[in-house]
Order: C-alpha cells, then sequence, then structure tokens
C-alpha cells in the first residue's frame, strides 16, 4: 500500500529526558526512506507547538508527535481545524495513546508503518469537561500529589523526592476523597478513561498499608493504573463530587476544578493515524 501522507512534520521536546537523538535520527531516516523526508522540525521547548494556521500555510498533512501525553493533547487541541492527521509515538513516561494506536513498539517501527500505507486514520474518544479536553485520560482526588512526588524526583532526584512523599501520603490517607455522584463511597482517586462506549471510571483503592505502598510504588515508577483499583462505572457522562476542590492529573498536566464536576465522552476533532 501507498501512503496517504506526503509532508510529514516532526514535533519534539529536545529537554525531554526521553530525547534520545538515535530515535531521532532514525525517525528522520524512515521518512527519507519512504520518499517523503520531513518538511519541517518544531523543537520544544524553545519553538512552539504548531497550531492549525501554521500546519496548514506549510501544507502539512501528517504532524509527529514524538513527545509525552501532555504534549500530544496541547497538539491535538492547537491543530483543531487542520484536515490532517496526528501521529503519536512514544516519546515520554507512560505513552498511554501511542501504546492504544499501536501497541507497545519502536517509535521508528510505528513510523515506517503509517508511511506505508499499514494505518488507519480515525477521530479518537476524549473527555471533555468545563475547563478542556482530554485525549487520554483523567486522575483525579488527592492521590494526584504523587504526580508532584514523581516530578520532583525526575527533576531533583530521589532525596529531593523523598521530603516530599510524606505530605502525598497524608493527602491520600487523609484528604477528602472523590465519589461519583449517586454514589457513597469515596476514593483517594478516580481514574477517567475515554473509550468508544463511554467514560470508564476506576476508584483507586487504599484499604491497608499494602495498598497504599503499591500505590506509591506505581506512581513512581510513573503508571498510576498498576496500583489496586476497580472499576465504578462506565457512562457517557460522570460527574464527581468531594468535599473539597477536586485536583486534576489531566492527560499527564497537574490542575484543579471545583465540586461537582462533570466528565461527558466526546471525540477528537481531528484525526489520529493508528497501526494497531
Amino acid at each position: 500500500m501507498t501512503s496517504s501522507f506526503a509532508r510529514p512534520a516532526l514535533l519534539c521536546n529536545v529537554q525531554s529526558g526521553s530525547h534520545d537523538p538515535a530515535i531521532r535520527a532514525a525517525i528522520e531516516d524512515r521518512c527519507r526512506n519512504a520518499g517523503e523526508p520531513l518538511v519541517a522540525t518544531f523543537e520544544l521547548p524553545d519553538g512552539q507547538v504548531p497550531d492549525a494556521a501554521k500546519l496548514r500555510d506549510q501544507n502539512i498533512d501528517l504532524l509527529i508527535v514524538w513527545t509525552g501525553d501532555g504534549t500530544i493533547n496541547a497538539a491535538a487541541t492547537k491543530a483543531t481545524g487542520w484536515t490532517g492527521a496526528i501521529l503519536p509515538l512514544p516519546g515520554g513516561t507512560l505513552n498511554l495513546l501511542s501504546k492504544a494506536l499501536h501497541g507497545d513498539r519502536a517509535a521508528p517501527d510505528i513510523l515506517a508503518d503509517a508511511l506505508a500505507g499499514k494505518g488507519h486514520r480515525r477521530p479518537i474518544p476524549t473527555i471533555r469537561s468545563a475547563d478542556g479536553e482530554a485525549f487520554i485520560t483523567i486522575v483525579a482526588g488527592p492521590a494526584t500529589r504523587w504526580a508532584e512526588v514523581r516530578e520532583t524526583m525526575r527533576q531533583d532526584g530521589l532525596i529531593e523526592a523523598a521530603s516530599t512523599a510524606p505530605d502525598a501520603l497524608d493527602a491520600m490517607m487523609n484528604a477528602p476523597g472523590v465519589r461519583i455522584a449517586g454514589h457513597d463511597r469515596h476514593y483517594p482517586a478516580i481514574i477517567l478513561t475515554p473509550t468508544e462506549t463511554g467514560v470508564r471510571a476506576d476508584g483507586i483503592l487504599a484499604e491497608n498499608t499494602g495498598d497504599v505502598l503499591r500505590h506509591g510504588l506505581a506512581w513512581l515508577g510513573g503508571d498510576f493504573r498498576d496500583g489496586p483499583s476497580e472499576e465504578i462505572a462506565e457512562s457517557e457522562t460522570i460527574i464527581l463530587e468531594s468535599d473539597a476542590p477536586i485536583s486534576l492529573e489531566y492527560d499527564g498536566e497537574l490542575a484543579e476544578t471545583g465540586s461537582p464536576a462533570r466528565f461527558g465522552l466526546g471525540a477528537s476533532a481531528v484525526d489520529f493515524v493508528a497501526t494497531a
């Protein structure tokens, strides 16, 4: 099959801990070998995520996003109104969307398949709220404090992270939890994931010391979903409530919203390429 893309561009973050010059060179090689060399490269943090107007002005039809989940969100949001497609490649910590669209595969191999016409493009399910749109996942509740510990460890090392861990532990165990409207049970955090049929809500379990330890290790290891949890509900709309403002990790970016907070199933305004 021949590729439906002729003018690809790359978005990457040269200061990311996952930025590997060898992988970047392989990405560039895959494009040249397919007869479709990169027409532009947008480098963060000094450059900017391109918006729809810039993508149209340069006739870009495929934006290769080789960064973390938060930047994929920014790229898809700014590309609204553009008729091209986004190809997420694993370039961050979790790479949740890349794994969902391609499986757990290397970035150059995914790109080679997409350029060979072995992928398909489509909108993906999203979660929409008054604060924005999540393309991957939302974690809501006081347990998101572990994300701050993880970022401190990544930037400043284990010793600095250890000094912030007690606050995260205290928030997880004692801060007001979150619940789904109409349900009695509170959770240290609820994970919201967009699916083809609705927004799935899973509650993080922290019923004993072992659960708390597993969650701390899961957050520090990068994938919060590795901790114990239970499915609560799946619906086109999920309303979360709490006795305090609700802390959020929104596609990897920290935020806060008031209670109650409504989250509904949506669809991306821009197409994504899947090869799985």
